[in-house]
This record gives structure tokens, C-alpha cells and sequence, in this order.
């Protein structure tokens, strides 16, 4: 109960923060770039620190809850183990040629470490999306025996 209450003032106190951070860019003419962006640094670095808290608060949670859970723990190292044999395969699979955007600018050059790893990650998508379309297409023959 007292925690319940703890969470609701540290919530009720940064919200109050952040609405006062966003009152202060209401006053600031639009057209005067300068003042405008004095205004509004300081809330989107106040945004920028929430959503660092939040996402370190969020995987120290569950990463403790992993280490309470060892079955879940063990999954999850298995899953890790198998992004990382995905990830070894796309590598493998993935060119380092040249990458040209649709202006025919050259975003990486030949033989570059940019081509290479965007490569790696395109293949890496293809195969979790086929992963993923084969066991969509196996859970509805499933649906469809069963039925």
C-alpha cells in the first residue's frame, strides 16, 4: 500500500515537471528560432532522460526476474543463441557491394563495413519473415485439421 502511494506522488511529480517544461514553449513566439529552441531543449532532454530511465528500469526488471525464473532464463538464453546463429548466417549470406540510394548518390562503397552490415540486417529480416510466414502458414493447417 505505502508503495502504491510512493509511485503515485514520484509519477504525479514528474508529470507536474513535464507540464511545466511544455507551458514554457507556449509563450515563445513561433517565428523567433532561437528563443524557440531554447524552450523546447530542455523538455526534449527531459524526455530523452524518462525514456532512458524507463527503458534501464525496465530491463534490469526483467532481467532480475530472469535470474529468479531459471527455466525462463534458460529459454531466453536459447533464444539468444538462436538470433545469434541467424545473425552468423546473415552475415554469411550478405554481400558488400555498393549501396546507392534512389538519387544514385553512393551511400557505402564497395567493400565497406556500412554495406556490409546493412546487408547483414536486410537478410537477417528476410529470414525471420519467412520464420515467421512458415509457422503462420503451419498454426492455420493446424486450425484447419483440428476444425
Amino acid at each position: 500500500m505505502k508503495n502504491n502511494r510512493l509511485i503515485t506522488i514520484v509519477v504525479a511529480l514528474l508529470s507536474l515537471v513535464g507540464i511545466v517544461l511544455f507551458l514554457t514553449t507556449l509563450g515563445v513566439n513561433e517565428d523567433d528560432k532561437a528563443a524557440m529552441s531554447d524552450a523546447v531543449s530542455p523538455l526534449v532532454t527531459y524526455s530523452l532522460v524518462l525514456l532512458g530511465l524507463t527503458a534501464g528500469v525496465t530491463v534490469l526488471a526483467s532481467i532480475l526476474s530472469l535470474f529468479k525464473n531459471p527455466a525462463a532464463l534458460k529459454k531466453a538464453l536459447l533464444g539468444l543463441l538462436g538470433m545469434g546463429v541467424l545473425l552468423v548466417i546473415s552475415y554469411i549470406l550478405s554481400g558488400d557491394g555498393q549501396v546507392i540510394d534512389a538519387n544514385e548518390k553512393v551511400i557505402a562503397a564497395a567493400g565497406s563495413s556500412v554495406s556490409k552490415n546493412t546487408s547483414t540486417g536486410i537478410w537477417l529480416s528476410v529470414i525471420l519473415i519467412v520464420i515467421a510466414g512458415g509457422f503462420f502458414v503451419w498454426d492455420l493447417l493446424k486450425g484447419l485439421v483440428k476444425s
